[in-house]
């Protein structure tokens, strides 16, 4: 275990957990497990009423990443203004496919799940899975938004939801 590796993550910090999405560090602790004494992350996730504790040295290993910077965002905004990439591939195939990208940790790929999987009015109504992904994309994409911005998770929904309607007008 590097010096290095251990300071990457710092307690007040928020974080992405690549299979929950957005967190917030609330501690470093030392626990025995096994017989062995091992250095924790202690990351909470407030909307899920959450917590997670992640060995100090797997965290990178495991996905954990520091939030995107501005320019991820606005990239991530840019794959929300694309036209959706709907493959002909069975849903169940599909769906696995969108499940994967949400719990990648990627913003980009949450993005891109997100346009393929939008609706306007005047289009079919999504089904029970469908809407599934897509809420779990809409919502791990504007968690992240709203922490680099700071934290306002309703202003980051309105964003991310002008950029869609706007790409459907």
């Amino acid at each position: 275990m590097s010096k290095s590796k251990k300071n990457e993550f710092r307690p007040n910090e928020y974080v992405v957990y690549p299979a929950h999405g957005v967190g917030q560090i609330v501690n470093i602790e030392q626990q025995e497990i096994a017989g062995i004494e091992l250095e924790l992350f202690v990351i909470s996730f407030e909307k899920d009423k959450m917590t997670l504790r992640v060995p100090t040295h797997k965290a990178t290993e495991i996905g954990m990443r520091s939030l995107s910077s501005p320019d991820v965002i606005n990239q991530a905004m840019k794959t929300l203004k694309g036209k959706a990439k709907v493959k002909r591939a069975m849903w169940s195939r599909r769906a696995q496919e969108y499940e994967q990208k949400i719990n990648s940790g990627d913003l980009i790929a949450i993005a891109e799940v997100v346009r393929d999987l939008h609706r306007t009015d005047d289009q079919r109504e999504q089904s029970y899975s469908e809407r599934q992904l897509y809420e779990a994309a809409l919502e791990r994409l504007t968690r992240e938004v709203a922490a680099v911005a700071g934290g306002d998770e309703i202003l980051a929904a309105k964003q991310v939801d002008e950029v869609l309607t706007a790409r459907a007008a």
